[in-house]
């Protein structure tokens, strides 16, 4: 047994030298990766951001109202940034009602319809019509000059419209996917408010009918639809004669 345990001894000391006297395994292209200082920065970013994330988590869950009005308010945001009009789309638009101005009669048309909308027509064939996005909105405002004129006052930066003069050349705010101010403008534009100026003042405004002016306009309407039926000869003949004993009675 003495013998066999020494045997054994000198094999395992024998077995540790050579993995000591052994050259080391290199190690492969991923642990160099990840053991540089790229890979260290990568991953302690990772551990920030997974520390981040289950804060949230953990936040939103004490105090779930501020965690809703945030995301809220994050939701919104994003919309607006979505569905934010851009320049072809207000082009689109200033056609679209330019197109139903001009199938009205000029007795109709609504007077600050139809000015706004030639403003801007005239204004965008000059090439003067100017767009900005601010991120959730875009901004349409007027310049004194097309931007291909070599005149110095366009070319010259020094005279170059100033930011404060903005709110004053503002001429529509694209916002949710609409235009707000040539939609406003557009509201009613088949109504010119002219041709009842010389009215009585009682005549001026109407109101909106009642309930059974209502149904008995809808009755009115289906029984024009109906069809007309003639009376019998014989009907007719007796009809006329018991009027004319009537008047003759009188």
């Amino acid at each position: 047994m003495a013998s066999l345990r020494v045997v054994t001894r000198m094999f395992c000391a024998a077995s540790e030298t050579a993995a000591a006297a052994a050259p080391p395994v290199p190690a492969s292209r991923w642990e160099r990766l990840k053991n540089s200082k790229a890979g260290v920065w990568f991953r302690s970013m990772a551990s920030d951001y997974k520390d981040a994330c289950r804060e949230i988590f953990v936040s939103a869950r004490k105090r779930p109202l501020k965690a809703s009005v945030y995301a809220a308010l994050v939701g919104g945001a994003w919309a607006s940034f979505q569905t934010k009009p851009d320049r072809s789309s207000f082009e689109t638009a200033l056609l679209e009602c330019s197109g139903h101005l001009g199938l009205l009669s000029p007795w109709i048309r609504s007077p600050t319809s139809d000015g706004h909308v030639l403003s801007l027509v005239k204004l965008r064939n000059e090439g003067r019509l100017r767009h900005v996005s601010l991120g959730l909105f875009t901004l349409v405002f007027r310049y004194d000059y097309d931007p291909d004129v070599a005149l110095y006052e366009a070319r010259c930066s020094n005279l170059s419209v100033p930011w404060r003069e903005l709110p004053e050349r503002m001429l529509d705010v694209g916002f949710a996917g609409r235009w707000w101010i040539l939609d406003s403008k557009m509201r009613d534009f088949d109504v010119n408010d002219d041709e009842f100026r010389r009215l009585p003042v009682h005549m001026q405004a109407t109101s909106p009918p009642g309930v059974g002016e209502v149904e008995r306009s809808e009755r009115l309407h289906r029984e024009s639809w109906l069809a007309v039926k003639m009376e019998e000869e014989g009907e007719a003949d007796a009809a006329v004669g018991t009027v004319q004993q009537d008047k003759a009675g009188a």
